[in-house]
């Protein structure tokens, strides 16, 4: 009886630190919301953004109602559902690819986006694309971005879309992708290279309704398709052939799963610009925090990724009185320290 009884309590002593856990960064994440909508130039506090929210955006104080209904309160929304897509698409990717590195940043994404930016910026009026002229540029990256992934894809299916393949043309194509991004930089002059830099930063700041609307439709598409095969993930994290006994079709779990990231990495990056580390480092987080079982690893990486990018955004504002620091730079300075931690752990693993 007491043989048995161990592992039982065990399990619900697991399962209790695992609730705390996501209760835990739950929590720090809506305090954080709040902080991100409290900070910023203006100086509301929270008495003067409680009587904004209570009167709304038709409200007496036009000046606060804007800033608070068309600027905080949709980069912080932005900052959530971009923050959810890159964790997401972090833990897909390096549990199809049994890659602890491999993410949307690593494996040329975000480069593939970049160049489509650019070349948007660039040559946007000798385009004619019959879409409004703001649309543009996510338009080029988002079809860059999907570009990238079906190079990919192609180039791994040549050798029979082993993991090891797919992380090898991964970055095949991040270099490619850089090198046609550094030549456009090259030909841009001065007023246009600017203007891609910025972009190239990762940005919230021109995060509006329509933008996170786009955005979050793409994440609330593909939350079903994820859903659906979590127990398939969670058993190729035992391994491909361990996976292949238990009746599942590895191929083609990696196919929809590869589908589903670069929607998400266009999703998150075609608005705000490249954000690196976040796709990497949210995954760890989250399986230090939940174990392997990707019922719990997925939401709350998602979890992870948003409260890593809407830190960075409370951060970039709080180093810069007069203008937010772009959360690109903060999540790039801050996943050097994160990366080496997960790597530190492994070595100890």
């Amino acid at each position: 009886m007491t043989v048995a009884a161990d592992p039982l309590a065990r399990w619900r002593a697991r399962a209790a630190r695992r609730g705390v856990a996501v209760l835990a960064a739950t929590l720090v994440l809506s305090c954080l919301v709040l902080a991100d909508i409290l900070t910023g130039p203006s100086g509301l506090s929270l008495a003067e953004i409680w009587q904004l929210v209570l009167a709304g955006p038709q409200g007496p104080d036009r000046a606060g109602a804007s800033i608070l209904f068309q600027i905080r309160l949709p980069q912080t929304a932005m900052a959530l559902i971009v923050g959810a897509c890159l964790g997401l698409a972090g833990l897909l990717m390096q549990t199809i690819l049994a890659n602890p590195l491999a993410s949307p940043f690593t494996l040329g994404f975000s480069a593939a986006a970049g160049f489509g930016a650019a070349l948007a910026i660039l040559f946007g009026s000798a385009l004619a694309l019959p879409v409004p002229a703001h649309f543009l540029t996510p338009i080029c990256a988002f079809l860059a971005t999907l570009a990238a992934t079906a190079l990919v894809w192609l180039i791994g299916r040549m050798k029979g879309t082993q993991p090891e393949i797919l992380v090898l043309a991964g970055i095949a194509v991040m270099f490619f992708f850089q090198s046609l991004l550094s030549l456009l930089q090259f030909m841009a002059s001065p007023e246009v290279l600017q203007q891609i830099v910025f972009w190239l930063f990762g940005s919230l700041l021109k995060a509006n309704w329509t933008t996170v609307q786009i955005s979050g439709a793409i994440l609330a598409l593909c939350l079903p398709f994820i859903a659906r095969d979590v127990w398939a993930l969670t058993a190729l994290r035992l391994g491909e052939a361990n996976a292949e006994s238990l009746g599942l079709d590895v191929a083609a779990l990696r196919r929809r799963a590869f589908l589903i990231t670069a929607a998400l990495t266009a999703a998150a990056v075609s608005f705000t610009g490249t954000i690196g580390f976040v796709g990497l480092i949210a995954p760890h987080v989250a399986r230090s925090l939940v174990g392997e079982d990707h019922r719990l690893a997925l939401p709350v990486a998602a979890v992870m990724g948003a409260l890593i990018l809407t830190s960075a955004s409370v951060v970039g504002k709080l180093l810069s009185s007069g203008a937010a620091i772009p959360v690109g730079i903060i999540t790039a300075v801050a996943g050097i320290p994160m990366l080496l931690a997960v790597i530190l752990r492994h070595e100890r693993g």
